[in-house]
């Protein structure tokens, strides 16, 4: 008898795990076909982004035809300045449904607070003209931060995108936390490029690695065509971690690629180790994908243990993070219990929502609907805002104010209530366990609900 249970033992275990492993097949390693697709041959999907770790770098990328031409970027300093050409680094890539011609103009050592002129130019076709603004080289500023978008096609994000900007016109940049695109396929690129048009030619754009950028499969696979768009990765990848920092005002933004298997991230601790013992900024923020401490009982336990040691060693202030398509804001506390940093939060800005686990960690929650936030960083004091993108109501704020001793975490978003309405799906298993788990939330935190 015994030696029938030593066999069958093992052997439901692997049935279980190969009938799990089919279950998920799909998820973990199919990749939808691409469409064939031809590029233009105008210079289209134009792109502003930063260049190197200043502020005063910027890079143009755009795309042309499917073979490379001699191309430059046409510079001109308005009102009356003269134009000037930069010449454009350009290579092909070969996806799976075709063929594009990418390019990066690099331009270098702007002036502070200039308005610019720009156009990208391939085999003399050559794209309309954009404009962008560089600010005073000042410590205060601002930025307008969204977690993952992955519209659908045809989707309101560029909408939503728009309105957040002319409504928040203090915003110098704008910074995604990871799945602009919701697959590496040309369609989506194409969505992709409609969401952030007019917002990413006139302004930098800084978006950091998903795990909808990447090609599924035993190995994760970034395609280069990601690279190229977002060229500061260009320079700034290290091995094949797409890491960057960017030094603003008197801020430091480390970005991450937490997407990618255990070596590979702690080939990153130590970037991004050496990064920060370097650091001299007031202020340190940090972007990844996965959130270091999770709304979806995953727990993402590799890179919590990898980076959260050195998020408190270092003093990190803000931790932006994408991935649970939900909101969810966590403030750290001191051994006397005051709220102080660092201060972490989760946002989408998305038309999928997430069914979440309600940590206690967590100060607060949202659902079912979309989010952007405000970073304003005056002398002092770091203030976050979260609007909601449908109304552009205001969801959650704070403020982290440094002091001689810590910084403390002023917490105004415990006065807006939080929003909580979600109909199940009666036929569906996992709705109506969400639902469930909200209900005990409203349960447990009523003060939370209404105010």
């Amino acid at each position: 008898m015994k030696a029938k249970i030593k066999v069958i033992v093992p052997t439901v275990l692997v049935v279980a795990v190969a009938v799990f492993i089919a279950c998920r097949w799909d998820v973990w390693f199919h990749n939808s076909e691409e469409s064939p697709y031809i590029s233009e041959r105008t210079p289209h999907r134009v792109l502003l982004t930063f260049g190197d770790d200043s502020e005063w770098s910027r890079n143009v990328s755009w795309q042309a035809d499917t073979m490379l031409f001699p191309s430059h970027l046409e510079l001109v300093q308005l009102p009356d300045g003269d134009t000037i050409n930069i010449d454009a680094y350009g290579e092909v890539f070969h996806s799976r449904g075709g063929v594009a011609a990418y390019y990066v103009a690099r331009l270098r050592n702007l002036q502070q607070d200039a308005h610019y002129a720009y156009r990208a130019v391939t085999d003399d076709e050559a794209s309309q003209w954009y404009e962008f603004h560089t600010y005073k080289k000042d410590d205060n500023f601002s930025f307008l931060y969204v977690g993952d978008v992955q519209d659908t096609i045809g989707g309101r994000a560029n909408k939503y995108l728009r309105e957040a900007v002319a409504r928040h016109r203090e915003c110098e940049f704008v910074v995604c936390g990871g799945d602009l695109t919701e697959r590496p396929k040309d369609s989506f690129w194409a969505e992709t490029f409609r969401d952030i048009d007019s917002v990413c030619q006139a302004m930098p754009f800084l978006n950091i690695t998903g795990n909808h950028d990447y090609l599924k499969g035993i190995k994760l696979a970034l395609e280069r065509r990601f690279t190229l768009v977002f060229s500061y990765f260009l320079d700034s990848k290290v091995d094949d971690n797409h890491v960057y920092m960017l030094h603003y005002g008197d801020a430091d933004i480390f970005v991450l690629d937490s997407n990618r298997e255990l070596p590979y991230l702690l080939a990153q601790r130590s970037w991004l180790k050496a990064k920060m013992e370097q650091s001299t900024a007031k202020w340190k923020i940090l972007l990844l994908h996965h959130p270091l401490y999770s709304t979806l009982g995953s727990n993402n336990i590799f890179q919590r243990w990898i980076f959260g040691g050195l998020v408190k060693e270092f003093g990190v202030d803000l931790v932006l993070q994408g991935h649970e398509h939900q909101y969810a804001r966590m403030t750290n506390h001191a051994e006397d219990g005051t709220p102080t940093t660092p201060v972490y939060t989760v946002s989408h800005c998305s038309p999928k929502n997430y069914r979440i686990h309600f940590d206690d960690r967590f100060d607060k929650f949202g659902i079912s609907s979309r989010y952007y936030q405000t970073i304003n960083v005056a002398s002092d004091t770091l203030t976050m805002a979260t609007y909601e993108v449908y109304n552009h109501t205001l969801y959650d704020s704070l403020q982290i104010v440094k002091t001689t001793k810590q910084s403390v975490v002023r917490d105004f978003g415990v006065d807006i209530p939080e929003y909580m309405e979600f109909t199940p799906d009666p036929n569906n298993k996992r709705d109506r366990a969400f639902n469930e788990r909200i209900n005990d939330y409203k349960m447990r935190h009523p003060e939370r609900l209404t105010k």
